[in-house]
């Protein structure tokens, strides 16, 4: 399998507000830059919506290292919480539905494609990619505020 290195961000002015979502493939010397937003969401579905759409990009099953500075979405997996909510009926653990079902189930669905190791990167930072992800999110946010 190919091994792909993806880094993501999302990005939000008021939550909800206008949000951006952005990542980097890379596959040997070869980069991909991808982005979209929304004008009325939330951070967090931004921060799915990037790492689905990184993952969708691939065209065969991968090897993936998955590099995000959201807690949100890398707890998920690392911790378990989807296999708790899927055992709780989608609920978290204070028994509430939990947010964005959709967004997780499509998510699930790709994870079951290729192989994923989950990486939390510290935002804002020195890390050279996950700071050009989060430049190419806060563009869209920005594209979508001057068109309002």
């Amino acid at each position: 399998m190919k091994k792909i290195t993806l880094y993501t961000d999302g990005a939000c002015s008021g939550n909800p507000g206008a949000g951006g979502w952005a990542c980097v493939l890379i596959f040997n010397d070869n980069k991909k830059e991808m982005s979209g937003g929304e004008s009325l969401t939330t951070n967090n579905k931004m921060e799915l919506m990037a790492v689905i759409n990184g993952l969708k990009a691939l065209k065969e099953p991968c090897n993936v290292e998955i590099f995000s500075d959201s807690a949100y979405v890398v707890n998920a997996f690392l911790n378990d919480w989807i296999g708790n909510w899927i055992k709780n009926g989608w609920k978290t653990a204070n028994k509430k539905e939990v947010l964005n079902q959709e967004l997780w189930k499509e998510l699930i669905k790709l994870t079951e494609i290729h192989s994923i190791h989950w990486n939390k990167v510290k935002g804002h930072s020195d890390n050279e990619l996950n700071n050009r992800c989060d430049e190419l999110a806060r563009n869209e946010v920005e594209k979508i505020l001057k068109n309002k």
